[in-house]
């Protein structure tokens, strides 16, 4: 990557969380296949409607600030989904599978909280305070989605996989 403005740098990493979610699509329905819990099914479907619309968020701000993105491949992502796929592979369907599932999906929701909150800094530096907005209405989804996977994680599944241990 060669960036020798701020304007550069943008795009980059635009082009790049552009990439990861286009990934995440293709992801996520095979999280909430391979999980067994419903609640985390079903939470996992629900963030691919927003992973969509998300991807729409881009398109509108990319379409807004007259911007092209760059055809990259985020490579952060494709080595989390590969994290993730891995473990579908290696553990038996259950409450300890749902559980590093939802490991797998925060170690993604804290990436993405971590570039957008990048983008929502340089679009503010760069006086694009539409983009702004869109990046941080996207980083306040993020957010809300790690915390909805912690409350699954303590509330429901780390209580089932714990019970099979003992079982």
């Amino acid at each position: 990557m060669t960036a020798k403005t701020l304007q550069d740098l943008f795009i980059h990493s635009l082009s790049d969380v552009y990439s990861a979610e286009k990934q995440l699509t293709r992801a996520l329905p095979k999280l909430a296949r391979a999980a067994t819990n419903p609640e985390l099914r079903a939470a996992f479907e629900t963030h691919l409607e927003e992973t969509r619309g998300q991807i729409e968020r881009i398109d509108q701000l990319v379409e807004g600030a007259n911007l092209k993105l760059k055809r990259i491949k985020c490579v952060a992502m494709e080595g989390l989904v590969e994290e993730g796929q891995e473990q579908i592979e290696e553990i038996a369907n259950g409450p300890v599978l749902d559980a590093a599932l939802i490991g797998a999906a925060q170690k993604v929701e804290h990436y993405e909280i971590a570039s957008y909150g990048t983008l929502c800094a340089l679009a503010k530096q760069l006086g694009l305070k539409d983009a702004a907005k869109l990046l941080h209405d996207t980083l306040e989804e993020e957010k809300a989605t790690d915390q909805k996977l912690s409350v699954l994680a303590l509330e429901k599944v780390a209580e089932e996989a714990q019970a099979a241990q003992s079982a």
